[in-house]
């Protein structure tokens, strides 16, 4: 039995073919190793606080010396990075919005990148203190990506995969749904990329 982070990040609900591609991820998952538990974090219907000050104020500041407003600040990063330990396997759907993710992934991200908390630093450098996960990343876009003209503006797949090895999540895989929007892929595109699973 394994522990399932799912995270959303695409607005389009039940037409979103990230999210409908992290699904497929999960069955196969939840087939591979019955009973398995899922918790979904829709980071658009949270409303994921971008970072202002009082986040960051709280973020280093000692826990015995918090105020009260610390505490209110801190308290969504300190979910997020509870929920993350508690995963074995996190799924990550991002669709690919202007070359990047979209914001509410980005400012999750920025909540669970904490000095002392998910990484930390030495005399060695870096390293990343959240160990022994698997993350699958369900990527889409309306064009190609994965490789011709459009590839040098894929800043999902590389983005995510550093910021997460940064934090010791080293095993990322990314599993792409493209070409959604082009005659010709569009098509088959969801059908392709479900097929391509691999765990």
């Amino acid at each position: 039995m394994k522990r399932i982070l799912h995270l959303i990040s695409s607005p389009r609900g039940d037409e979103s073919f990230s999210i409908k591609l992290a699904n497929a991820v999960i069955s196969k998952i939840q087939d591979e190793f019955q009973g398995s538990a899922v918790e979904t974090v829709n980071l658009i219907e949270t409303n994921v606080p971008h970072l202002d000050t009082a986040h960051l104020r709280s973020f280093f500041t000692p826990q015995e010396h918090l105020t009260p407003e610390d505490k209110d600040a801190i308290q969504y990063s300190d979910k997020a990075i509870n929920q993350l330990m508690a995963a074995d396997i996190i799924v990550i759907g991002a669709p690919l919005y202007n070359f990047s993710i979209h914001s509410t992934l980005k400012a999750w991200i920025d909540h669970i990148a904490r000095a002392g908390k998910t990484f930390s630093y030495s005399e060695q450098g870096a390293e990343g203190l959240v160990k022994n996960k698997k993350v699958y990343i369900a990527m889409s876009s309306g064009a190609v990506y994965s490789e011709g003209s459009y590839k040098p503006y894929d800043f999902v797949s590389g983005y995510l995969t550093a910021v997460l090895g940064f934090l010791g999540m080293t095993d990322v895989t990314v599993i792409r749904v493209e070409g959604v929007n082009i005659p010709g892929l569009k098509e088959h595109a969801l059908e392709n990329a479900i097929s391509s699973i691999v765990l």
